[in-house]
Parts: structure tokens; sequence; C-alpha cells
């Protein structure tokens, strides 16, 4: 079992950036791949970026590919997604979620555990 907790989300204006944490329980943390979601309001959960389990393999959306950066540190069973030159279409609530899957997974059914979210809201 595993409880994700995230954090970091907040108002920010247009081209600045936040940074998501995504707190893990339990001691098998570095044993999943590690996922960020996102969903917007009326629209449908999508898939942000993926981490592998040691960290050396990372996986983006295009609509986030160079502005957005995953990373993790299993010593402290978190992950991390930086988000950088943020739009307002990026304006969502953000979810980690952790499975047994392979590394550049986008399909967040596979996915085992996930957080609650943490909304962020990019201003124009």
């Amino acid at each position: 079992q595993v409880q994700l907790v995230e954090s970091g989300g907040g108002l920010v204006q247009a081209g600045g950036s936040l940074r998501l944490s995504c707190a893990a329980s339990g001691r098998t943390f570095s044993s999943y791949t590690m996922g960020w979601f996102r969903q917007a309001p009326g629209k449908e959960r999508e898939f942000v970026a993926s981490i592998s389990r040691s960290g050396a393999r990372t996986y983006y959306a295009d609509s986030v590919r160079g502005r957005f950066s995953i990373s993790r540190d299993n010593a402290e069973n978190t992950v991390y997604l930086q988000m950088n030159s943020l739009k307002p279409e990026d304006t969502a609530d953000y979810y980690c979620a952790a499975g047994s899957v392979g590394w550049a997974i986008q399909n967040g059914d596979m996915y085992d555990y996930w957080g609650q979210g943490t909304q962020v809201t990019v201003s124009s």
C-alpha cells in the first residue's frame, strides 16, 4: 500500500514557475514508476510525465515537453514536477500516481495508487 500526498500548487502568472512535490509513504517507493497527471475543469484526465523506478528515464506529454521536468528522490520517497514557462492552458488539478508499470505508460488506469491532487492556476 502506498499513500501519496501532493503539494506545491497555487496561483501563478503566465510565464512563471511552480514546483510540485509528491511525498509517498511506505518503503517500496523505489519499486514504482511514478507519474504526474492533470485534469482541467470539464476535461478528461491527461498524462503529463512519468519517471522510471531509478529515475534514469523520463517521458513527457508533447504539451509539456521542454517546459516541465520530472524527477525523484528515492531516499526521500518523493517525486517532483518542475513546471516552467507556465501557460493558462496548464491550469488544472495535478495528481501524482504510482504504478507497477513501464516507465513510459501514459494510461492512468494502469497506475495503482493516486494522490488527492493539488490545484494549479495560471493567470494570463
